[in-house]
């Protein structure tokens, strides 16, 4: 069944949903991204909605170009998820107690820890978090002279969630082994580097004709497009070690909860899902973006989740070249947030999220799962792309 073809594009654009399930305004985005002159091709996933510029949900690669908007504006934004040694018998019998532990362990929503962390010090081992620690914050003073002042703040919130649809989770498998997830990115210094630079490609001469100026573009071998790929690349570090500091946290809350049993952890599986990287499509050395997705080649381990509540996904790509090998990052969202908050209710919240230990207040109700696409649909849907690993459902979940 999949993919089908959008017509009336000027580069070819591959689509894992049926045309009717996609809302216009985000076909009006894919057209207009596969219509830039720099587009080799445009991959949509399952899980596509319309997002600032581009659409979440798709892989674009781009000859000697790359559109900022088409990366998003929470670089490096993606997954990191560990299997434990741990049985749903062995948790604590209260999981309100359990995500009490994590939150204190984890700021979330605008709060940071009080000072930075010092890696070393973390009391889980194994984690390696603080390799390359002192490198990377040296490198900070070469970013975007706009950010300067910033620092402090990016220090003190790595190792923190942040809000939206990052979250914490504790899940359980089928055969009820316990899991830790967590979702977050690069927290605001990734979001101002991605204005600052979106802000001076909409400047660039080349781009003043583009119907949309939200996607415009910088070119290789220009000075911007450097600073871009440099700022860029430390960005998605940093939502790598955001993520690693966070689940060495995650992990200690998680053994001081067990206190009469030892827990061993497996390696961790950690994804981008908004990045760029060079990659060979089509015979040809490319910048390949994915907003909304995950890289996919064959034998890639990736995490797809869905709303809090309904589920998530542990699995391995099948390196299909038709796709860019990639896959969707999650569920993906039906509606708004503004829509969900006005047409559900607590009372809904309360039920759709039961059976998991979670908020369930107003302030969340924007992430309530009927404000997302089914997550068993969106799987099937892109059954050539990946093999399921581990079907994990949600027994605590975090928010910001």
């Amino acid at each position: 069944m999949f993919p089908v073809t959008l017509e009336g594009t000027a580069a070819p654009t591959l689509m894992w949903a049926e045309e009717r399930t996609i809302e216009p305004a985000a076909l009006a985005q894919l057209r207009t991204m596969a219509d830039l002159p720099w587009v080799h091709g445009v991959r949509v996933m399952p899980d596509v909605h319309v997002g600032k510029g581009a659409t979440v949900g798709s892989v674009i690669a781009m000859r000697q170009a790359v559109a900022p908007a088409a990366v998003g504006v929470d670089i490096g934004c993606g997954m990191t998820a560990v299997r434990t040694d741990v049985t749903a018998d062995d948790l604590p019998d209260s999981l309100r107690s359990l995500r009490a532990r994590i939150e204190r362990a984890v700021p979330v929503g605008f709060a940071m820890h009080e000072k930075s962390l010092d890696p070393g010090a973390l009391s889980v081992s194994g984690a390696g978090v603080h390799k390359g620690w002192t490198r990377f914050w040296q490198e900070f003073r070469d970013l975007h002279p706009g950010v300067q002042s910033r620092e402090s703040k990016a220090m003190k919130q790595i190792g923190t969630l942040g809000g939206g649809n990052h979250f914490i989770e504790v899940c359980l498998s089928d055969a009820d082994g316990v899991w830790l997830m967590l979702h977050s990115g690069s927290r605001n210094i990734g979001k101002e580097l991605a204005e600052r630079h979106i802000a001076v490609a909409r400047t660039l001469q080349h781009n003043q004709r583009l119907v949309d100026r939200d996607l415009a573009v910088f070119l290789a071998g220009t000075p911007e497009m450097d600073a871009y790929r440099h700022d860029l690349s430390w960005a998605q570090e940093y939502a790598a070690r955001n993520r690693a500091v966070m689940l060495a946290l995650i992990m200690q809350a998680f053994r001081d909860a067990l206190p009469t049993r030892p827990v061993r952890f497996d390696d961790p599986i950690s994804c981008h899902h908004n990045y760029v990287s060079e990659e060979v499509v089509d015979g040809e050395t490319m910048l390949v973006t994915r907003k909304g997705a995950i890289r996919a080649g064959k034998g890639d381990l990736g995490l797809i989740p869905g709303s809090m509540g309904t589920g998530s996904y542990v699995v391995r790509g099948l390196g299909s070249e038709l796709s860019f090998n990639s896959a969707s990052h999650g569920a993906g969202r039906t509606m708004s947030r503004t829509k969900a908050k006005k047409r559900f209710t607590v009372d809904d919240l309360r039920r759709q999220t039961s059976g998991v230990e979670s908020r369930k207040d107003a302030g969340v109700i924007d992430e309530i799962p009927a404000a997302y696409k089914d997550i068993e649909q969106v799987i099937d849907a892109q059954a050539d792309l990946v093999e399921v690993v581990a079907h994990l459902r949600q027994v605590v979940c975090v928010k910001g």
